[in-house]
């Protein structure tokens, strides 16, 4: 037990080093010529225009949170697949397939409720509190 202690501290100790000489090698090496242009926003070789704040769009939040999910089901099944076969043998199979079938069918019913909610639609028009309609643009007078 205390070679393994050992062992993993003495992995620890020589990962940090080397994070330390490859960090200060870097350091050394790299130029350091700063310039006005370098310290601008960079977004995909576009030069920045208007301000660094500005209201996010939430559907992306969405979009992610359902990407997330179905990512999170494809990491739940998997295992319970392998060992489906296991379970026919145990006798066990049908009660994993409900259990499978049924977390399918929750997550069917949570993307066909988000789909039916229209937050899949990516230019989707959003009515504000004032009754008229807001594509995404930015108001009259917003900086």
């Amino acid at each position: 037990m205390a070679f393994n202690l050992a062992t993993i501290l003495g992995f620890l100790a020589v990962s940090g080093l080397a994070l330390f000489v490859f960090l200060l090698v870097g350091k050394l090496v790299r130029p350091s010529k700063p310039q006005a242009i370098k310290a601008t926003t960079y977004e995909c070789g576009e030069k920045p225009f208007g301000p660094a704040w500005f209201n996010f769009n939430n559907r992306f939040y969405v979009i992610a949170l359902v990407f997330v999910i179905f990512d999170v089901e494809v990491v739940l099944i998997v295992p319970a697949v392998v060992v489906f076969r296991k379970l026919v043998d145990q006798g066990l199979g049908i009660l994993a397939f409900i259990e499978i079938f049924l977390f399918i069918a929750i997550l069917m019913v949570a993307l066909i409720y988000v789909w039916a909610r229209g937050d899949l639609n990516w230019d989707r028009i959003i009515k504000q509190f004032s009754g008229k309609q807001h594509t995404g643009e930015p108001r009259e007078g917003a900086k």
